[in-house]
């Protein structure tokens, strides 16, 4: 049986630019989940083999953070990604990224507003915090909705340093987190899969049974159906990546 196993839905957009990767190197096992900013083929393409950079990065650095550092710092030295007005026409994506390795604590690390779950003996902890408006404007008495979700703060793609991020809307523009080694199962979940089941108030633990590749593709089925029922014209990509692991 396989450990991990990652699903995907299209919904109603034009392209699937929501991608996934895996990789291994000397038995650190990076996970990556990338959900790309429009829905064309060039973002499509690009977020394809950024998912696949970064896999790769992680993995051979052992560490979740240091791996999305080294691949942001990459794409934002390019030179038309320093350009004010290029910059702006540039593929981007929201990333997660997350690193498992033997005898290791799990490290996470994420820009934009892909998130990172693990289910621990039946209890479900969010592991990241959204990077976008909403986060730096939440709910209130006189803003029922806050800021706006889909709009983000920071991604892979931006040559935004932290402090620069940091001085706008009060968080970096990388953060991390690491976690016990223990077992658990790792839910990535682009926002086209999360947020449906959020609005509905389900809990998303009801999800995550049966294999990964069961519960992948319950989760982004189950979304993609409830983002259609609420609006019947606007279904986002879907994507979820489940991983069980070991200590």
């Amino acid at each position: 049986m396989h450990t991990y196993a990652a699903a995907q839905l299209i919904g109603t957009r034009k392209a699937q630019c929501d991608a996934t990767a895996v990789r291994t190197v000397n038995g650190a096992r990076a996970f990556v989940l990338l959900d790309g900013i429009g829905e064309t083929e060039n973002v499509r393409n690009w977020v394809r083999a950024a998912a696949a950079r970064l896999a790769r990065t992680a993995a051979r650095r052992g560490d979740a953070e240091a791996g999305l550092r080294a691949v942001y710092a990459a794409y934002a030295a390019e030179r038309d990604r320093q350009d004010s007005y290029l910059r702006e026409h540039m593929p981007k994506a929201a990333a997660i990224v997350a690193v498992s390795a033997p005898g290791r604590p799990l490290t996470v690390a994420w820009c934009g507003d892909s998130r990172a779950y693990v289910l621990v003996r039946g209890s479900l902890r969010c592991l990241t915090a959204d990077h976008n408006r909403r986060r730096v404007y939440p709910p209130c008495f006189l803003w029922s909705k806050g800021g706006s979700r889909n709009q983000l703060t920071s991604c892979l793609g931006s040559a935004d340093t932290d402090e620069e991020v940091q001085a706008e809307v009060q968080h970096p523009a990388i953060e991390a987190v690491t976690v016990p080694a223990e077992n658990c199962r790792l839910l990535l979940a682009s926002d086209g899969a999360y947020e449906p089941h959020h609005d509905a108030g389900h809990h998303l633990s009801d999800y995550l049974t049966g294999d990964p590749a069961e519960a992948a593709a319950h989760f982004t089925e189950t979304a993609v159906a409830l983002a259609l029922a609420n609006d019947p014209t606007h279904a986002d990509n879907a994507t979820a990546l489940v991983a069980d692991l070991r200590p």
